[in-house]
């Protein structure tokens, strides 16, 4: 019997399976496909990431266009697929699933109804800057950053819709104002989908930040945390679903149902307020996982700043 055995073999499974066999345990990742190296583009915030996260490219101008162009005082990462799919000789690759102490699932989210959609492109530029939204088109942004080695993948997102803004509609879009490259980026996942039942890890259990749909940065970094404990044998649940995570992941899906009711120039509106927030507020929105307050605080200060109309949609 394993000590631990972690079911998926994406970022967030190998990233468990890899930390639970550097902390001593006996660990197995069932994985159908292991040598399938991942072809999503995963970008994080690099203060949200572990020491020597392997990147792709880093870019440490990085801006955001709602009304006006606002400057994010925070560097902004690609993570190294290839590297990142590594795992330790000491983690046994399986084909199906056997019986371990601990047995976590991590085979990505369950479906839910509001998603978030995305069509991109990767043509061939030496940019190292990074456009996190660009709102001035449409109810949809353009999001454009560098991959290294002369390229960059620009892509047309819906942030959030229920349901889903149709691929075919977000790459219509993405040809009108972008140069077309040969290789086509898709991404479609919910945002509000069911956590997973018992013991799971990444998007299965509900990581995915409601308003912004990012998941990885914090499956590296919960990872090491999780393996401590079961190595102290204390229950993991403790770390992956605090208490003061839960209570901040309902303030998310709050600020989710509210992105849900704004039409473009609310949509607009709304971004060129969160993105004059004070830096820190900004970041606990963002990245305070367990930030009660500061999420408090960061959801607050935007409702004063809102015009009467805006704050009408945002409370419902």
């Amino acid at each position: 019997m394993f000590d631990v055995q972690v079911i998926g073999g994406g970022p967030a499974g190998r990233a468990l399976a890899r930390a639970c066999a550097q902390a001593g345990l006996d660990t197995a990742i069932v994985d159908r496909h292991p040598h399938r190296i991942w072809t999503a583009t995963y970008g994080a915030w690099a203060d949200e990431l572990p020491p020597n996260t392997p990147t792709r490219s880093v870019s440490t101008t990085v801006r955001a266009y709602a009304r006006t162009e606002h400057a994010i005082p925070r560097t902004y990462v690609v993570l190294d697929n290839a590297r990142l799919h590594e795992l330790p000789s000491t983690v046994t690759v399986l084909q199906h699933r056997t019986t371990a102490r601990y047995t976590f699932k991590a085979t990505g989210a369950r479906k839910g109804r509001a998603e978030q959609t995305a069509v991109g492109t990767v043509i061939e530029s030496d940019s190292t800057e990074t456009t996190l939204m660009d709102w001035r088109n449409d109810d949809t942004f353009l999001y454009t950053v560098p991959l290294g080695d002369g390229k960059v993948l620009i892509e047309e997102t819906c942030l959030a819709r229920r349901p889903g803004m149709p691929l075919s509609e977000l790459r219509r879009r993405l040809h009108t104002r972008a140069e077309v490259g040969p290789r086509e980026e898709r991404v479609r996942f919910p945002l509000d989908a069911p956590r997973e039942k018992g013991l799971a890890f990444g998007a299965a259990a509900g990581f995915i930040h409601p308003a912004t749909g990012y998941s990885v940065a914090t499956s590296l970094a919960l990872a090491p945390r999780v393996a401590q404990a079961i190595k102290a044998g204390e229950d993991p649940m403790h770390v992956i679903w605090s208490r003061k995570a839960r209570i901040v992941h309902a303030l998310r899906r709050f600020g989710l149902e509210a992105l849900l009711r704004l039409d473009a120039d609310e949509t607009r509106d709304f971004f060129e307020l969160f993105f004059r927030l004070d830096a820190d507020l900004q970041y606990a929105y963002l990245s305070g996982r367990e930030d009660v307050t500061g999420t408090m605080a960061a959801m607050t200060a935007l409702f004063r700043r809102a015009p009467w109309r805006l704050r009408a949609k945002l409370v419902g």
